[in-house]
């Protein structure tokens, strides 16, 4: 199965590089220029292994994934529930090391393309397509991390969750 992947140097502790990595709703938005919607399913009100989302890229596709791995503040893992057509199997990575003072990011997507017929080409294609994707999307992260006011929201956020 083809993979892609990315990786940046963060200059914030990987507990916040990983809390912002999962924000969710109107907050993603403003940093994730992949996504134009995403929520949680089932009634979950927050990340956790086995815990599905919808997500709608802002070309219009539509995911629906499951956590297959969460441990904060080191890694995430998901997998396609359903998908886009084109796509046999996709999953993807994201892990967060403490490196020089920051956090070392490094996001990974795995896939498998269909139909049969036509899946060299098209594993080929999405791959490139996918490696421009997940650049694209690390480096709008590693932005957001170094957005003093963002980080300062994100945190403030933190702070509202533990004292209610």
């Amino acid at each position: 199965m083809p993979q892609v992947r990315a990786e940046r140097l963060i200059r914030l502790d990987p507990e916040t590089a990983f809390a912002l990595s999962q924000t969710t709703g109107e907050f993603r938005l403003k940093w994730d220029p992949f996504i134009s919607a995403q929520a949680f399913l089932d009634g979950a009100k927050s990340a956790g292994k086995g815990v599905r989302t919808r997500t709608v890229s802002r070309m219009g596709l539509k995911m629906v994934s499951e956590y297959v791995s969460y441990t904060p503040p080191r890694n995430v893992g998901m997998t396609m529930v359903s998908g886009p057509w084109f796509f046999e199997n996709f999953g993807g990575g994201w892990r967060f090391t403490p490196d020089d003072g920051g956090t070392r990011a490094v996001w990974k997507y795995t896939f498998s393309c269909r139909p049969a017929l036509v899946k060299p080409l098209a594993e080929r294609i999405g791959s490139w397509l996918l490696g421009r994707e997940i650049e694209r999307r690390i480096e709008a992260f590693a932005r957001a991390c170094e957005d003093q006011a963002l980080v300062a929201e994100l945190r403030a956020q933190s702070t509202e969750v533990t004292d209610h």
